[in-house]
């Protein structure tokens, strides 16, 4: 009988020894498998990330903050308060009767153009979003810095989006 319960033991102890491998490298594989999964979702929000990256330094590459020929012609100049000054003239001229007179288009129906947004390209170009209240469109707006601190604006370009002119 003692001999019978030894017998009965080892076998236990040999399918807990089995079955505990089994769970053992089952989990591994499952663990492995993953920490795969885990780094290529990694991987993809990296490359996605590092996209991203580049399209915002596209964006950024006309501005009068990045480009160092700007930064060179404005040199000693704080930035930031000229690009301010410059938009604040653009906006300044919405005030006039008529409109914006950058925009070169008389008013319609009564409506002025107004320039809504301005971006500084660069020491010489800004383009600038316009409407009045129906249509839409874009210009290209040249500038000067005049000695006196004043900013002289001469309208290059004018866009006007024809599916919103009805």
């Amino acid at each position: 009988m003692k001999k019978n319960i030894f017998l009965y033991l080892f076998i236990f102890a040999l399918l807990i020894n089995v079955f505990t491998y089994m769970y053992f490298t089952n989990k591994q594989k499952f663990e492995d498998g993953r920490f795969e999964k885990q780094e290529a979702v990694n991987k993809s929000l990296k490359d996605s990330l590092e996209a991203e990256k580049n399209k915002a330094g596209d964006a950024g590459y006309f501005s009068l903050m990045t480009n160092d020929n700007a930064i060179d012609y404005f040199e000693g100049q704080d930035l930031s308060t000229l690009e301010n000054r410059i938009k604040d003239g653009i906006m300044e001229m919405n005030t006039r009767p008529g409109g914006n007179p950058l925009v070169g288009y008389d008013s319609v129906d009564g409506q002025n153009w107004m320039v809504n947004k301005v971006q500084v390209l660069n020491h010489r170009w800004i383009i600038a979003d316009f409407n009045n209240g129906k249509a839409w469109g874009e210009v290209l707006i040249k500038y000067f810095a005049e000695p006196d601190g004043t900013f002289k604006y001469e309208t290059i370009e004018t866009l006007l989006y024809a599916d919103t002119v009805k």
